[in-house]
C-alpha cells in the first residue's frame, strides 16, 4: 500500500478557474505573523469532529511554531444551531480576526453573516458543510457521490435485487442533503432495489443505534444500508441485538467501524466497503485561509476526493486508523499550494499523503 492517495481528478466550477499566467506558483510569501484566524464549528457530537478538531490543534501548532500567524482558536456550538453559529461569526467580526474557516450549520443561513464578515475585510473559508455565499472560499467533497458510490455498490452485490434502509446524518446541512440525492438519483437505475425505511444516525454511533433499534420492528429482511459515515457500527449493534441476520453496512471509515467489519471478517467472511471524507481537510481549509492573508490567487470553489477503503486493503486501513478517530488524509501547506496551482492550471491534484 503506497503512504500517498492517488486523486485522479478533481472537480471545480469552471468560473473559478485561472490560467497559469495569472497566477503565481509556489507558497505565497506576504507576512502574516501576527494574523489570527479562527475555527468556527457547528456540531462536535461525533467522532468524526473530534478527530477534525485535533487535526486543527495539530495545524496550529505548527503554524505558529513557523511564526505563520499569530493565533488561531477555535470555537464550537453546542447543538449544530444555525442561530447559535451566526452569533459565533458576529463575535469574530468584533473580535478584528483576519480569517474564518467555517464548518457551517446551513449552506444558505448563515450567507448574510458571512456576507458581513467578507464586508469587514475578513477571509472566510468554508469546508465540509459549506456556505452558497459567493465571497467565501469553499473547500467539499463531493457528497453526492457518495450516495452514487454506495447504491452502486449494493446493487452490484445484490444483483440489482433487494431491501435497504438508508441512515441518514444530521438534518439541515448540505452534506445530508447532497449524499441522500445521490441515493435518489441512482436508486432510479436498479427498479429491483426498494428503501424501506429511513432513520437518523446524526453520524454518531449511538443515535444510529437507538433510531434504528426504533425503526427495525416495522421493517422486513433488510439486504444493504446506507449510511453517511459514524454510523454503520451503531447500525449493525441495532441489528445485531435484535437478533436480525447482519446485512451488507457500508461503513464510514471510523475506528470501531473497521475493527468491526475485520471482525466479522474473519469470523464468517462478512464483506462490504467504507467511504467517507477525511477530517483531515480542516487542515487545508487552514492553508487556504493563510495563503489567502498572504496574497496567492486561490479558487473559490475547491472539491476534494473522499477516502475510499475496500476489503483487500483492510488490514492496512484498521493498522492506520486511530483508536477512536477516523481514517484520514493529511494536507499540509506544501500540498494544499501544489493543488491550488494544479487547480489554476486545470491539471489533476498530487497525490495526497496518507497520516502514518
Amino acid at each position: 500500500m503506497s503512504k500517498f492517495l492517488k486523486y485522479a481528478a478533481l472537480l471545480v466550477g469552471c468560473t473559478a478557474l485561472a490560467t497559469p499566467a495569472l497566477a503565481d506558483e509556489g507558497p505565497a510569501k506576504g507576512d502574516t505573523s501576527g494574523k489570527v484566524i479562527a475555527l468556527a464549528n457547528n456540531y462536535a457530537g461525533n467522532s468524526w469532529r473530534q478527530a477534525m478538531l485535533r487535526d486543527w490543534e495539530k495545524v496550529v501548532a505548527e503554524a505558529k511554531e513557523k511564526g505563520l500567524v499569530k493565533d488561531a482558536p477555535s470555537y464550537t456550538t453546542a447543538e449544530n444551531s444555525v442561530t447559535d453559529q451566526a452569533q459565533q461569526i458576529q463575535n469574530l467580526i468584533l473580535q478584528g480576526v483576519d480569517a474564518i474557516v467555517l464548518d457551517a450549520a446551513s449552506p444558505t443561513a448563515l450567507n448574510g453573516s458571512v456576507k458581513q464578515a467578507c464586508d469587514s475585510g475578513i477571509v472566510v473559508v468554508s469546508f465540509d458543510q459549506i456556505v452558497t455565499e459567493d465571497c467565501a472560499y469553499r473547500i467539499a467533497t463531493d457528497n453526492k457521490s457518495m450516495g452514487v458510490t454506495e447504491v452502486n455498490y449494493l446493487a452490484d452485490r445484490l444483483g440489482g435485487k433487494g431491501t435497504l434502509l438508508e441512515v441518514r446524518g444530521l438534518a439541515g446541512g448540505a452534506i445530508d442533503a447532497d449524499i441522500h440525492a445521490g441515493v435518489v438519483e441512482t436508486m432510479q437505475k436498479y427498479p429491483g432495489l426498494k428503501i424501506a425505511g429511513e432513520a437518523r444516525g446524526d453520524w454518531t454511533q449511538t443515535v444510529a443505534q437507538k433510531e434504528v433499534s426504533g425503526i427495525l420492528p416495522t421493517l422486513p429482511e433488510i439486504d444493504g444500508v446506507i449510511t453517511q459515515g459514524g454510523d454503520g457500527f451503531g447500525t449493525a449493534q441495532a441489528f445485531l441485538n435484535a437478533g436480525r441476520k447482519l446485512p451488507i453496512i457500508i461503513m464510514g471509515n471510523r475506528y470501531d467501524e473497521v475493527t468491526f467489519w475485520q471482525q466479522q471478517r474473519d469470523k464468517d467472511g462478512f464483506e462490504t466497503m467504507s467511504i467517507s471524507s477525511a477530517p483531515g481537510m480542516v487542515q487545508m481549509g487552514f492553508w487556504v485561509a493563510q495563503q489567502v492573508l498572504a496574497g496567492k490567487e486561490v479558487p473559490k470553489q475547491i472539491t476534494i476526493p473522499l477516502l475510499e477503503l475496500h476489503q483487500k486493503d483492510l488490514d492496512y486501513w484498521v493498522k492506520h486508523t486511530p483508536e477512536g478517530g477516523v481514517t484520514t488524509a493529511s494536507y499540509p501547506l506544501d500540498w494544499t499550494v501544489q493543488a491550488i496551482d494544479a487547480l489554476q492550471a486545470g491539471k489533476p491534484l498530487p497525490e495526497v499523503p496518507l497520516v502514518e
